[in-house]
This record gives C-alpha cells, structure tokens and sequence, in this order.
C-alpha cells in the first residue's frame, strides 16, 4: 500500500527506507522561479553512498551557483501534507523559505516565495506521472517527475545583497531519484512565452534497462490549458536532433502533430549530480537560454513563441 501511495504521490519523499542504510541513492526537488528578467533556481535533496549521507540544497542564477552541504540529520520530512525541512530552509507545493548561510563561500541566501494556482500535467492510474507506466517499475537508474508545470509566484529572495523579486510571474517544480544520472541527456524547461498560458519541457536521455539501453523523451507542451504529450510510451518518433555545446535543434512527431524545438545555449553554471549516489558528477545548466517552439497539425503551424529564461542542460 505504501508503495502504490508514493507511485501515486511523485512529490513526497520516495527514499525513507534508504535513509538507515549505506545503499546508494538519490533524492533531489528542483524549483525554478523566473521574472521577466531573470531566474533563480533551488534543488534541496539527499544523497547516500558507500562513505556517507548527506543532505544539500544547490542554487543556480543566471551568473552563480552554489553548492551548500548538511548533515543528513539536517534533513526533515512530511509525507502529508508534503513538505521538505535541509536546515532552516523548506520546500513544499506552495512554495519555499529559504535561509541559508554559508561562510565558507561567503554567501547568505533568505526570502520567501509563495506558490499558488498550480498547473500540471494529466494523469491517470496507467500514467501516474510523466514517465507513464515506467513509473511503476522498481529498478530505474533514474525516476523524474513533473510537480507542476507552471505556478503563479509571489515573493522575494535576496542573495548577500541582491534581490530578485517575484510578483505575479512563474514557478516551475519536478524532481529526480534513483542512485545515479542517465550517462547522456538533453533538459529543457521553459515557462516564460509571449503567450503567458504556454508552459514547456523535455527531457532525452540514454536509458540503462536491464542488459539493454534505449533512448527515452518525454516532452509536455501546454498551450492555453491544452495538453500535448510526446512521449517514449506514447509512440513519439524522433525526426530530427541536432545539438552540439551551444545548440539544439529537435523535431518530435506524434500522430499529426509535429513538434520543433530550437535553444540557444546561455551561459552554463556548474551543478552536482549524482553517481551511484555520491554527488561527484559536474554538470552545466544555464537558466537564462532562449527557446522558439513551433507545433504543426498536418503541416500547418498552428503554435509558435519564444521563451527567455529557459532552463537548459547539455551532458554527453
């Protein structure tokens, strides 16, 4: 019962049977929140290995990140309703209070942003988040789930002595667990359209399963309260993946829709990700790249925009 409760439940914490153990694993929420001009993105999570646990909370802005270690002790949960406690910082569903403070890189990160009128994408007992059924199998390398596309933000956060506000713009909340990273990936995420309905992200990434791998998306584009989902378990076709450091260029189809997808790479900052468990992997995203989505019904461009902010990973 209590796994076909956290299946059913992608955002409360997956891994309290690993807490008391030295198996290796991984748990970590990301919550990005963009204005008109910028972004500032945190990822509270845990990580457990052969040598240690530990607790972290990683911030990213368009020109610094930051990687600030806790004792495993320091991390509190609930499971309902959710939230997460790493120090004196929380994080649930309707937003964050953070209050960090770490000399050793001579940074003190406080504020408050409140989360509200949250959308996310459909589900159903088969697809009970954006993996779809894969959601339900127990020896993925990696699980992700989307917690809410798009959410109506409010508030501030200051970091030292700069403050990035918040008033009436977007928020954007997924997660990862599992014990280690897909070798290669593509994440995409963007939320800040001239259409102020529109919400996007995609992920392509290298799946190990069992003794064979296979090359799994996952892409969800809202468009005015309509969902489009171009997905592995969908039958999506890839048509087109150009990318190298500084470029994407992708085209999906599913049925008689076409999707395209095309970023500029801005700015990378370094973030840890895991491997087997221990936060030992660099990776480099930047929150402040542009995407230009085009959607076609049987050839006819029925969606075109471009969103700045757009959060984007290249790791090959």
């Amino acid at each position: 019962m209590k796994k076909l409760f956290l299946i059913k439940n992608p955002d409360v914490f997956q891994g309290e049977s690993k807490l008391n153990t030295d198996k290796m694993y991984f748990e970590g929420w990301y919550y990005k929140n963009t204005n008109s001009n910028e972004g500032i993105a945190f990822i509270p999570g845990i990580n457990i290995d052969k040598k240690d646990r530990n607790a972290f909370i990683q911030v990213i802005t368009r020109n610094s990140s930051y990687f600030i270690n806790y004792n495993i002790n320091d991390f509190e949960f609930n499971l309902s309703p959710f939230y997460i406690k790493i120090g004196n910082s929380t994080f649930s569903k309707d937003g964050i209070n953070i209050d960090i403070k770490d000399n050793t890189q001579n940074i003190r990160i406080n504020g408050e942003v409140k989360y509200k009128n949250s959308i996310n994408i459909n589900t159903n007992f088969l697809s009970p988040n954006v993996m779809g059924p894969f959601s339900y199998i127990p020896f993925m390398e990696c699980n992700h789930a989307i917690l809410s596309m798009k959410s109506n933000i409010n508030g501030e956060v200051i970091i030292n002595d700069k403050k990035i506000s918040f008033y009436n713009n977007v928020g954007y909340i997924e997660k990862d667990w599992g014990y280690s990273f897909p070798k290669s990936y593509i994440w995409c995420q963007a939320n800040d359209f001239k259409n102020p309905d529109v919400s996007f992200m995609i992920s392509i990434a290298d799946i190990p399963f069992k003794m064979f791998s296979f090359r799994g998306i996952i892409c969800v584009l809202i468009i005015n309260g309509k969902e489009y989902k171009f997905t592995t378990y969908n039958n999506v076709k890839l048509l087109e993946y150009e990318l190298n450091k500084n470029y994407i260029n992708i085209t999906l189809k599913k049925g008689k829709y076409n999707l395209n997808i095309k970023s500029n790479y801005d700015k990378g900052l370094k973030l840890s990700a895991p491997i087997k468990g221990e936060m030992k992997r660099d990776i480099y995203e930047s929150i402040s790249s542009l995407i230009t989505i085009t959607l076609k019904e049987n050839n006819n461009v029925i969606f075109s925009d471009t969103s700045k902010n757009c959060g984007l990973e290249l790791v090959d």
